[in-house]
């Protein structure tokens, strides 16, 4: 009998032939696809196992608690034994190093991140906000970042949504300075936030942020015997909060792609995740926010990481992402309605085509445990694509009990690292000492800084420079002008009358350049060239 994984490969099926999927071309993403109850989690428990043996950490999310069960030793059941001596294996039961993890902190460790960390775009996306409120967002980050001194966009006192409420509150009771460097920020606006805050507080988003934050290595770890540590999210509850659940995943993403060193391409990734529901990534996502998921996977490979979409339908995936996924795995799926149709045969063409085998066909005739699978091989070109049983897993298939998940953790590894949330300060302080550098409003409301004036002036000096900055206003001085012009016209029209001249014979002896040019260029104009008070439109100023 044959083994499971040789010579860097991971043995998912058989063919005509063992389908593997090579270990150097791990980092080069991939994509598991079906109809719901045709093996996707089966083949990703499959996938799991195989990189955990090679020593690959591996992360995946948890939707129904089927996953759990790779912690547990595997059964030796009638229908696995027999599979597994079809394809010339003998079935061992095994188990392998899991850390369960949790947003809500029920049934893992708590995951927890910083309001600041998650940035702007993300927020505005979890928070599903209109271009106008995240525009406020980012005004808002950009306040919070000269406040700490640190305006190149790394501070670190924007923690939690408590936190975000003291910030906006902020930024409505000082709009008005606040918005002649930035923009206007509107009471309204500011509102729309505090509302969808509340929402996310409602669906439970607020136990995402807060301290300590995570720690990537600690996802990137293997245990005493080499085997890489898999890490599982339980997102049964998470999934209720669509939005969270797939913000959550792109900041993960975008964690990794910050935060990891350039290693190009290895003998084995460092990181493989799994995203099972992946459509939810793309839902009603921005331009933006699509540019920067296709920009994280082309790029993420270089940083020894693996990307593997779980969804139902390929047409899930946006066709720039979808081009970026070199192993596929293609499950049953049914061609009841024209978009169903039209999905098996977007699946089928992504396949590279073998002459004996009709794709679009043997997509809708798979039964459960089988998949049509392409993996990469030589040198980075996708093998043809081959109707496949999947081999069964040697961990347990199913979820834990809860006596078994609760053994689990505490057993874990990162016990008491991450359960207890840790204090931070409120940005009460630290915005007090924010206010508009040299602003006289800000002098005269004592919004200013903690030190004492030197010497207030008097009462007389105060009214003297108000009128002087009054009277110095540009749209002051522009009146002021133009009723002077009024004066100056009406008071030469009665010089004329007394000389008896009239108003006629003066525009035409200023046409015959009589000394009345000047004024001629105002009296001259049309209706529509005078300006509100009636005086002449200056040149460049219409």
């Amino acid at each position: 009998m044959g083994t499971l994984d040789q010579d860097g490969k991971i043995l998912v099926g058989t063919s005509r032939k063992p389908e593997c999927l090579s270990l150097a071309f791990g980092n080069r993403h991939g994509l598991i696809t079906g109809a719901t109850g045709t093996g996707k989690t089966v083949t990703l428990q499959v996938l799991a196992e195989g990189f955990s043996r090679a020593g690959v950490p591996v992360f995946a999310a948890d939707i129904k608690g089927d996953l759990s069960g790779v912690a547990a030793r595997g059964e030796a059941k009638p229908a696995f034994v027999e599979r597994a001596k079809q394809m010339g294996l003998d079935y061992a039961p095994d188990q392998f190093p899991v850390v369960f993890w949790d947003l809500f902190g029920e049934q893992g460790h708590p995951i927890r991140a910083t309001v600041h960390d998650l940035g702007p775009l993300l927020l505005a996306r979890m928070l599903d906000l209109n271009e106008v409120q995240e525009g406020v967002v980012n005004i808002a980050f950009k306040v919070v970042d000269e406040a700490d001194g640190t305006a190149d966009g790394v501070a670190r006192d924007l923690v939690d949504l408590a936190n975000l409420r003291e910030l906006l509150a902020y930024l409505g009771q000082n709009a008005r300075d606040i918005g002649t460097r930035y923009g206007n920020v509107s009471a309204s606006t500011i509102g729309a936030v505090q509302r969808q805050l509340l929402v996310i507080e409602n669906q439970g988003g607020d136990k995402f942020f807060g301290l300590p934050e995570l720690d990537l290595a600690d996802f990137m770890a293997v245990d005493a015997q080499g085997r890489g540590r898999i890490n599982i999210l339980a997102a049964d509850k998470l999934m209720q909060s669509p939005r969270l659940y797939a913000t959550f995943l792109l900041w993960l993403i975008a964690e990794l792609f910050e935060r990891l060193p350039e290693v190009g391409d290895l003998d084995k990734p460092k990181l493989v995740f799994f995203f099972d529901e992946a459509h939810l990534l793309f839902n009603e996502a921005p331009k933006a926010l699509l540019d920067r998921i296709e920009q994280v996977v082309r790029l993420i490979r270089s940083k020894g990481v693996g990307i593997y979409f779980v969804t139902q339908n390929p047409l899930d995936v946006p066709d720039t992402v979808l081009a970026q996924l070199g192993n596929r795995v293609q499950h049953a799926l049914r061609a009841f309605t024209p978009r169903d149709q039209k999905a098996v045969r977007a699946a089928a063409e992504t396949f590279r085509p073998n002459p004996q085998l009709d794709t679009a066909q043997a997509i809708t005739e798979l039964g459960k445990g089988e998949a049509l699978v392409s993996f990469l091989e030589g040198n980075g070109t996708p093998s043809m694509v081959e109707r496949t049983m999947i081999r069964p897993p040697t961990a347990r298939v199913g979820p834990l009990t809860a006596q078994e998940r609760q053994a689990a953790l505490a057993a874990s590894p990162l016990r008491g690292r991450y359960d207890r949330l840790e204090p931070h300060r409120p940005l009460t302080d630290l915005l007090a000492g924010s206010a508009t550098p040299g602003g006289d409003a800000d002098a005269g409301s004592g919004r200013g800084g903690a030190g004492a004036p030197a010497e207030q002036p008097g009462l007389g000096t105060r009214i003297l420079g108000g009128i002087g900055a009054f009277l110095s206003h540009p749209a002051v001085r522009q009146f002021g002008r133009s009723v002077a012009a009024v004066v100056a016209r009406t008071a030469t029209q009665e010089a004329m009358k007394r000389m008896g001249m009239s108003t006629s014979s003066r525009r035409r002896s200023s046409r015959g350049d009589s000394g009345y040019g000047l004024l001629d260029t105002g009296a001259a104009a049309g209706p529509s060239e005078r300006g509100l008070f009636g005086n002449p439109q200056r040149p460049g100023r219409r």
